[in-house]
């Protein structure tokens, strides 16, 4: 059960925007159209380097918030470096 609500997460766009950071995606309808995954929610975030995001990760800022979704629920949360530019 995912217990991480919109209530309980209302303080990490604060800490995201700290770091420059900004969702593009947070929530909506997932639509699986090739392969196996099947998320029930997708969040995208948008940082303008690399290290702009291991900042936000690792801010103790955000370490309460972090600590309340992962008692709450199951993530997978990746790094992916975008185009340089984009």
């Amino acid at each position: 059960m995912n217990r991480f609500t919109p209530n309980t997460d209302r303080g990490v766009p604060s800490t995201l925007a700290g770091h420059g950071g900004r969702y593009l995606v947070r929530g909506g309808q997932v639509e699986t159209l090739e392969g196996n995954w099947r998320p029930h929610r997708v969040v995208v975030t948008h940082f303008d380097s690399v290290e702009a995001a291991r900042s936000w990760w690792s801010d103790p800022a955000y370490s309460e918030l972090k600590a309340m979704r992962q008692r709450s629920t199951t993530t997978n949360i990746i790094l992916v470096e975008g185009l340089l530019g984009a």
